[in-house]
């Protein structure tokens, strides 16, 4: 197949201006394939060749101007047309496949009822595997779609829908968007719907979900208008579309997806089982995070991909600070989970090799196969972080000024980086360009320590810096009481590199956290008496944000090898106890679980570092023995789950159906216990079918198969990694479930001989399934467990032959380099 360069797409804009797309699709040819015609209006700026995007499984005709074309022409993914100057229409007839792997257009069968959904996902350049298409973000036009569903079905598009007296839908005509935001969701679906500020709103899932759905129906139509309303007080353009839906769909790749008026989100987030409040507030941060792409993304586009921070960053910090603002009365302050759950993926990303600017040179993005790999923890995260730093930096009024400046310039077209910045630099005296090129165009993560000097009551604090950017942070300086308790003296405001170290008064503080109220982006140090005092006192500081920011830095320290992983574990032991922060006990137990205990600690140190674990949970459970806390007490029980190292208790919590105290077991926590189990190998094939009798949903499916690889028997490892690389049977979750299950650091010698014959598997499988299914390969199959410099070794040779696509590689180059810090960790 052939990708798209950015050259290719900056001579095709020059040539062509596209005005509408008629599109008609016909789903009612079976289970395989479905009917696609695309009617182009465009005009030709000069006489000139090119050539449409199309990826059908059969090619029938093409016409342009009322003459036939030979279909035959089609060579890879691209029709040939040569044109003459002036205005075409073009039209292409097709069969194109469904889609199993969440790209083009997935179909899914729900096994509980039988019921059959499909939907689109139309990104970077899927669009091709449903019609035909002048595929680039910035040849935006007019889409008017029509779709023939089976009986009962209902059609969701961009615009309104209608079923018309011959069966078709047809949706209203959209105003001018990017080919990428294109999209249908068909299906019986279950629908709950009203109405917002004069628009229709809807909520849409399987039929099977509906209980679910209704349960938080009110939870997220009140999430939805209040950010809506929140957006319309920070923006000065009106929301631009017609209707505004969001539906949760099956088997999807993403988080969610902004396509205009109609946003799909993964049915994950319609909670079938317990969850808790931190879980919730994502979801509610995913749907501003949308939301917010309804005018960074959709009103203006990117003109190429490397600017996709442009939309991705933006809506990051606009989803987590709009929850904040708008969803107070639901939710705690989400900065606190951003900085615990979220900001860790930006500090990640950008320590490994394949770590780029958050804006990339164009040059660095040179076609879409390239651009597909920016789509990471530096273009959300670390792009989110850029910006709340800039807000702190330039002040809210000023930053939305010319954010609304940009909206007003750019409404309906394409923008740049550059373009963005002038917008900016228009609404203030600060020198935004020149912030820009420090923040936004570096790599790295700059390192701030700071240091005291002094006696008394007079006290100098510098901050050294290890690195380039300009960092507008507040120092928090803290003293000790009798008691233990850690008190805020006061907050310094500083200026990186400063020009002269800050004068302080008083006795000199038990404990200096740098970036008090997480404000910029930087690996924190303390000097020592601050990190004994943090150490021994973290759970008395007051305020949760600084409390998180704290436990960063300390998960830092332990992956540059300047904390043990065992004074890690013994500080949650000390004050996970008595954390009132729910997303921090999440983010640190979910650290020490998945990344101490199953990678930086040897493997003989293991059962320790699981059994602080459980001796945490175990207090934890006591903690909420009154049911005053449900999501900590069901955090704890999933710790202890996934800890566990017999299988006595658990296995009696599965048999009674509950835990003692609470909660009863739902769905999620059986399928939880039973994977636990079958590691340990206290269960089988027959336990796992009942249990799968008992809840044949699409997720008991994927809990199946997670089970049945993580089984401690060469005959299931064998069918498991058939199913996974010898066929191409699962769809992407049933791969996913079963890659979670395969690799256990418990079964190391059982799967040993996988772990060289992973790389030619994936290489192989990336190239018969595509992208989607290669980072799936290199996400969850990777052979994490294989902490050993053989592996590494293995590894890096594997990549240096060159041989695979480049979203495969791209995963392994990070995975490698994951295994090379564990290493450096365990010999530290």
């Amino acid at each position: 197949m052939s990708v798209l360069t950015r050259d290719e797409a900056q001579t095709r804009a020059q040539l062509l201006d596209v005005h509408r797309y008629t599109v008609d699709l016909d789903l009612t040819d079976g289970d395989e394939t479905f009917g696609s015609t695309s009617r182009v209006r465009f005009t030709a700026r000069a006489a000139g060749d090119t050539f449409v995007e199309v990826k059908p499984d059969t090619l029938h005709s093409v016409t342009l101007d009322g003459e036939s074309l030979d279909p035959a022409a089609l060579a890879e993914n691209r029709f040939p047309l040569t044109l003459t100057e002036g205005e075409h229409e073009l039209t292409l007839t097709a069969t194109m496949r469904y889609s199993r792997t969440g790209e083009g257009m997935h179909r899914f069968l729900d096994p509980t009822d039988g019921e059959s959904y499909t939907y689109t996902q139309l990104f970077m350049e899927d669009v091709q595997r449903v019609f035909a298409a002048f595929d680039q973000p910035d040849l935006k036009a007019v889409f008017e779609v029509s779709v023939t569903a089976p009986e009962g079905w209902t059609v969701l598009s961009n615009g309104i829908t209608e079923r018309r007296e011959d069966g078709r839908w047809t949706a209203a005509a959209t105003p001018p968007i990017s080919t990428y935001l294109v999209c249908v969701a068909a299906g019986p679906w279950h629908s709950v719907r009203t109405e917002h500020a004069g628009l229709p709103f809807g909520i849409h899932c399987r039929r099977s979900l509906a209980p679910h759905l209704d349960a938080d129906a009110d939870e997220i139509i009140a999430v939805t208008k209040a950010c809506y309303d929140r957006y319309h007080e920070k923006f000065d353009e009106p929301y631009p579309f017609d209707s505004y839906d969001q539906a949760f769909v099956p088997e999807f790749n993403a988080g969610a997806m902004e396509n205009p008026g109609l946003v799909t989100f993964r049915d994950e987030f319609v909670y079938r089982s317990a969850v808790t409040a931190t879980e919730r507030m994502t979801r509610a941060m995913v749907i501003a995070h949308e939301m917010a792409h309804m005018w960074f993304g959709d009103l203006v586009t990117l003109r190429w991909w490397d600017d996709i921070w442009l939309n991705e960053s933006f809506a990051e910090y606009m989803g987590y600070q709009t929850v904040a603002e708008a969803c107070s009365d639901l939710f705690a302050d989400p900065w606190t989970d951003f900085a615990v759950a979220r900001k860790s993926w930006g500090y990640d990303a950008d320590q490994r090799p394949s770590t780029h600017p958050v804006a990339p040179d164009p040059e660095a993005v040179p076609d879409t196969a390239s651009a597909l790999l920016n789509f990471d923890g530096i273009s959300y995260a670390k792009g989110a972080s850029a910006l709340r730093q800039l807000v702190a930096w330039l002040g809210e009024q000023d930053f939305l000024a010319g954010i609304n400046i940009h909206f007003k310039r750019h409404r309906f077209g394409n923008a740049t980086l550059a373009d963005f910045i002038d917008n900016l630099a228009a609404a203030t005296d600060r020198d935004v360009h020149a912030w820009a090129e420090q923040w936004l165009r570096t790599t790295g993560v700059d390192t701030l320590t700071p240091r005291l000097t002094g006696e008394g009551n007079r006290w100098d604090l510098a901050v050294d810096r290890e690195g380039s950017r300009p960092h507008r942070i507040r120092a928090g300086l803290y003293d000790r009481r009798p008691d233990g308790e850690l008190v805020l003296r006061e907050r310094v405001l500083l200026d990186v590199p400063q020009q002269e170290p800050a004068r302080l008064t008083g006795p000199r503080p038990a404990l200096v956290v740098l970036n008090d109220g997480d404000l910029t982006y930087a690996k924190l140090r303390f000097d020592e008496v601050s990190e004994e005092a943090a150490l021994r006192g973290l759970s008395r500081i007051p305020d949760p944000l600084t409390r998180a920011v704290v436990w960063n830095s300390l998960r830092d320290m332990v992956r540059d090898g300047a904390l043990e992983p065992a004074a890690y574990l013994e500080t949650a032991r000390a004050h996970l106890p008595e954390e009132t922060e729910l997303g921090i006990v999440q983010g640190v137990l979910a650290f020490a679980r998945t990344q101490l205990a199953d990678r930086y600690v040897p493997a003989e140190h293991r059962p320790a570092a699981l059994a602080t674990l459980r001796e945490i949970a175990r207090a934890l459970l006591r903690r909420t023995e009154d049911g005053e806390e449900p999501g900590l007490r069901l955090t704890a029980v999933r710790t202890l789950v996934d800890s566990a190292t017999t299988p006595d208790q658990i296995a009696t919590w599965l048999d009674e159906g509950t835990v003692h105290g609470g909660p009863e077991l739902d769905p999620e926590l059986r399928w939880r216990i039973l994977a636990r189990l079958s590691v340990l190998g206290a269960v089988g094939e027959a336990d796992l079918a009942a249990e799968l009798e008992r809840d044949p949903s699409a997720t008991g499916q994927e809990g199946a198969a997670r089970c049945r690889a993580s089984l401690p028997d060469p005959e299931a490892k064998a069918a498991a990694w058939a199913a996974m690389f010898d066929s191409d049977d699962l769809s992407n979750y049933l791969f996913t479930a079963t890659a979670l299950g395969f690799w256990q650091p418990e079964q190391a010698e059982l799967v040993q001989e996988y772990v060289e014959r992973f790389y030619d598997a994936a290489v192989a499988l990336g190239d018969r399934r595509g992208p989607a299914m290669a980072g799936a390969a290199g996400r969850d199959a990777f052979p994490r467990d294989a902490v050993d410099a053989a592996s590494l070794a293995l590894g890096e040779r594997r990549i240096a032959d060159g041989t695979m696509i480049p979203a495969l590689r791209r995963k392994l180059v990070d995975q490698l380099d994951d295994l090379a810090r564990a290493l450096r960790v365990r010999e530290a």
